[in-house]
């Protein structure tokens, strides 16, 4: 969890990154932000931090090569860190670098804050952290005033909504070995020209916490019961409702994951185990990351994971039936005088 209650800004750089294949450039500032009114610097935390409160999954910095030097961003972050009076000359960096990997032809430019703060709350430890917050997307806003006949109106353009971190990432000075723990939100163009923010600028892996591996389980169990029992077995739409219900109320009722008690008293088959187990293997080798055969369950991960697995069974487009438990109350047929399928529910009482 993060929280900024006792947190507190203490540098902030401001520059400008263009599109470079749109032959745009970059501005840097000069000096650093002075030090600002209580009351632009209230509103500048909530726009950089708020978004975060809601946000569990934790990343690292990496290379590719393994060597964790060759990532730029931690090159210059934990210059930072070292020597936070060459904070500014550091930040210039940090755009310039950004500018190269904005070559998307639909990159929006706008403006790149580089800020440190003091104080961060990361899971109850105080930590500093690194920002690193770009605004893409202005918006006109009115004004009201009074005046002597009653009220006027003005309005202002190319203004910034407080409200919309459009891209973002924290970066707290802790587990600098691995990478950093690092936050990211990433609110516009979510299509491919977005992965220049986490793959080409940040190059961002996954942290291996509970969160995430919650997160992954349940999200590969997801896939494979959707994408992949048709292929091996024959399974109706009710089947695959109740084996994704078993999987969330395990989840929900559990503490501990255990792959092989999940596998029993989940699947329950054999058959459908040892090809779940190909599955969640395939999985691991294709993108390259390990699936724990054991882990502490994040609540958090379970709720989330829970708004997109679906229990909802539709008939045409005359019936949904919402199929929460117990599917031997629910059974299926073919009516041949019709040449339809049916389904048979059973209920003790009527809401």
């Amino acid at each position: 969890m993060i929280s900024f209650f006792e947190a507190s800004l203490a540098q902030l750089s401001i520059h400008r990154v263009g599109n470079k294949l749109q032959d745009e450039f970059y501005v840097l500032s000069e000096a650093p932000v002075p030090k600002l009114d209580e009351t632009l610097n209230k509103l500048l935390m909530q726009y950089f931090l708020s978004p975060y409160e809601k946000v569990n999954e934790r990343y690292r910095l990496h290379h590719s090569s393994g060597d964790l030097n060759l990532n730029e961003v931690y090159h210059f972050v934990s210059a930072i860190f070292e020597q936070p009076e060459n904070f500014h000359q550091n930040s210039e960096q940090l755009a310039k670098y950004l500018y190269d990997v904005s070559n998307h032809p639909k990159i929006k430019s706008g403006e790149l804050y580089v800020a440190l703060f003091k104080d961060l709350q990361l899971d109850g430890e105080l930590l500093d952290a690194i920002g690193i917050f770009k605004s893409e997307t202005k918006e006109t806003y009115l004004k009201v005033y009074p005046e002597q006949s009653g009220f006027g109106l003005s309005y202002e353009q190319e203004a910034i909504n407080i409200s919309k971190l459009d891209k973002g990432c924290l970066i707290f000075n802790t587990e600098k070995e691995q990478g950093y723990q690092v936050a990211v939100i990433d609110q516009t163009n979510r299509n491919t020209e977005a992965v220049y923010w986490k793959d080409d600028f940040l190059k961002l892996k996954i942290r291996n916490d509970n969160y995430n591996q919650t997160q992954q389980v349940l999200g590969v169990y997801k896939s494979f019961v959707t994408n992949k029992l048709d292929s091996e077995f024959e399974v109706s739409k009710a089947d695959k409702i109740d084996l994704l219900n078993k999987s969330i109320n395990y989840f929900k009722e559990k503490e501990q994951f255990d792959l092989e008690e999940f596998s029993k008293e989940v699947i329950g088959n054999e058959q459908g185990i040892a090809s779940f187990l190909d599955y969640k293997k395939s999985f691991e080798e294709e993108f390259e990351t390990p699936v724990d055969d054991s882990f502490a369950i994040s609540d958090a991960a379970v709720k989330k994971q829970s708004r997109v697995y679906k229990s909802i069974l539709k008939l045409d487009k005359n019936f949904h039936v919402y199929i929460h438990g117990r599917k031997e109350l629910v059974e299926k047929g073919f009516d041949d005088d019709k040449g339809m399928n049916f389904y048979k529910l059973y209920f003790k009482e009527e809401a």
